[in-house]
């Protein structure tokens, strides 16, 4: 018997050219070399954002124990406090009222429970008591700053006529994140990136000629914090002013001003 022989047929090969697997080669490199760059951008974008992190942290451990130099911290809270005193004592001494008030009323939300996001983690006040305020005692000429809100933004026009003021612009605080992006934040329709900051004069007041823009573009701070940017906006408005702030906060506290609130 004649036993048949198998013959295995082999696998052809496919034929690459030499320039083709160079290309290819000089591909995976470049591919490899880039996908190791990117890693180490990352790794740099996330060591720079845990230092901002960190800087802002023990700044604000800094902040909680120390009081800037010529400031008056005043804990107490608005709804008792005896403003009445406090503009006698202010006239006695400055021999005028305040120059400038700034403010950021704890606005109550309609609702009890709000939702999509829209939460808030301080004590909160019903507009009667905001416009029970003695402000027109403690200014008879000078500008009002009222930060304000979407919904509340008819509620802060009336405040300013309520206590004698005349609306005359506002100022917008773009809030942006350490790398240099718009910060979202909370919002009902929209997510806000923004606060709005409405502007009242009352009578007849010498400010600077200096070309002051009305947006403020800056890193968002801690809770109720507002950017370092609008005190040195009022002060360049009305330099060597009185400067009274209310609804103030400990991170709120800077030279030169008088701070009220309940939790300084």
């Amino acid at each position: 018997m004649v036993k048949k022989r198998t013959v295995k047929s082999k696998q052809s090969k496919t034929y690459i050219p030499s320039s083709q697997e160079s290309e290819t080669y000089a591909d995976s490199y470049n591919n490899g070399i880039i996908q190791e760059d990117l890693e180490q951008i990352d790794k740099y974008i996330y060591q720079e954002e845990m230092n901002f992190f960190k800087q802002e942290f023990d700044k604000r451990e800094i902040e909680k124990t120390s009081v800037p130099e010529d400031s008056i911290p005043i804990c107490a809270d608005v709804r008792n406090y005896d403003f009445l005193q406090l503009a006698k004592i202010h006239q006695e001494v400055k021999g005028k009222l305040f120059d400038v008030i700034m403010m950021d009323p704890p606005w109550q939300l309609s609702g009890a429970n709000p939702t999509r996001g829209v939460t808030i983690s301080y004590e909160s006040l019903p507009d009667p008591s905001i416009r029970q305020l003695p402000i027109p005692k403690l200014q008879n000429q000078g500008l009002i700053f009222i930060w304000t809100i979407n919904a509340k933004y008819r509620m802060s026009l009336q405040l300013l006529d309520c206590w004698g003021y005349k609306y005359v612009d506002e100022v917008v605080w773009v809030k942006k994140t350490c790398n240099n992006k718009i910060a979202k934040s909370h919002g009902y329709w929209l997510q806000h990136a923004k606060e709005t900051c409405l502007v009242g004069v009352k009578g007849d007041l010498d400010m600077s000629d200096k070309e002051i823009p009305d947006i403020i573009f800056s890193l968002r701070r801690g809770q109720s914090q507002k950017p370092e940017e609008v005190y040195q906006m009022i002060e360049e408005l009305v330099p060597n002013g009185s400067y009274l702030e209310i609804f103030g906060r400990r991170n709120n506290l800077r030279a030169g001003w008088i701070t009220i609130g309940n939790e300084i």
